[in-house]
This record gives structure tokens, C-alpha cells and sequence, in this order.
């Protein structure tokens, strides 16, 4: 078992930056950021391999980084340019394997789940 605690959420207007952080218990290689807003199905936002390869939904490449920190376990999600669409409860999620690949952004993946933290953008 490994246990996910995310930090960093807030409200902010749109333009602004937040950061995620995402405190996990025990090291799994593909870790991941996904989020979902009310009514809608939860959806994959970036992901990281551990290697540094990392994958972006299309709706936030060029303004979200994701990024991990190895020796503490803990993996960022750095949001710029934030939009209103952008609201969301966001989740940090991960597992494990062996094999060397570009991280997936499809929720059927990830074994283990964050509580979530709450990502509010104003217009």
C-alpha cells in the first residue's frame, strides 16, 4: 500500500499560478495528476515516469509543468495561466511497473489515490 496526501490547492483568479504537491508514503515508478469538476468524469491531466518522461492532456500543455522530487517521494504539478475550465478537484495518483513507457493519462491504470484538493479559478 502507499498512501497519497495532496497540498497546494486554493482559489485564484484567472492568470494565475498555483502548485500542487502530491506526499507519497513509498516510491511507484508512473505517478500522476488527474481531475475531475462537478458533473464531469475524472479526467488525466499530466503524468511522470521517474524517469523525467512526462505526458500532458492537450487542454493544459504549455502551461502546466509536472515534475518529482525522488528523493522525498513527492511529485509537483505547477499551473500557470489558470482558467475558469480549469476548476476542479485534482487528484494524484500511482503505481507500479517494470516496464519503461510513456506515463498514461487513463484512470484504469493508477492503483492507488490521493484524497484530492480543490482547484478554484475565477473569472
Amino acid at each position: 500500500q502507499v498512501q497519497l496526501v495532496e497540498s497546494g490547492g486554493g482559489s485564484v483568479q484567472t492568470g494565475g499560478s498555483l502548485r500542487l504537491s502530491c506526499a507519497a508514503s513509498a516510491w511507484k515508478r508512473y505517478m500522476a495528476w488527474f481531475r475531475q469538476a462537478p458533473g464531469k468524469g475524472r479526467e488525466g491531466v499530466a503524468a511522470e515516469s521517474g524517469g523525467g518522461v512526462t505526458n500532458y492532456a492537450d487542454s493544459v500543455k504549455g502551461r502546466f509543468t509536472v515534475s518529482r522530487e525522488i528523493a522525498n517521494n513527492t511529485l509537483y504539478l505547477q499551473m500557470n495561466s489558470l482558467k475558469p475550465e480549469d476548476t476542479a478537484m485534482y487528484y494524484c495518483a500511482a503505481y507500479h511497473s517494470d516496464w519503461d513507457y510513456q506515463p498514461p493519462l487513463n484512470r484504469a491504470a493508477y492503483d492507488y489515490w490521493g484524497q484530492g484538493t480543490q482547484v478554484t479559478v475565477s473569472s
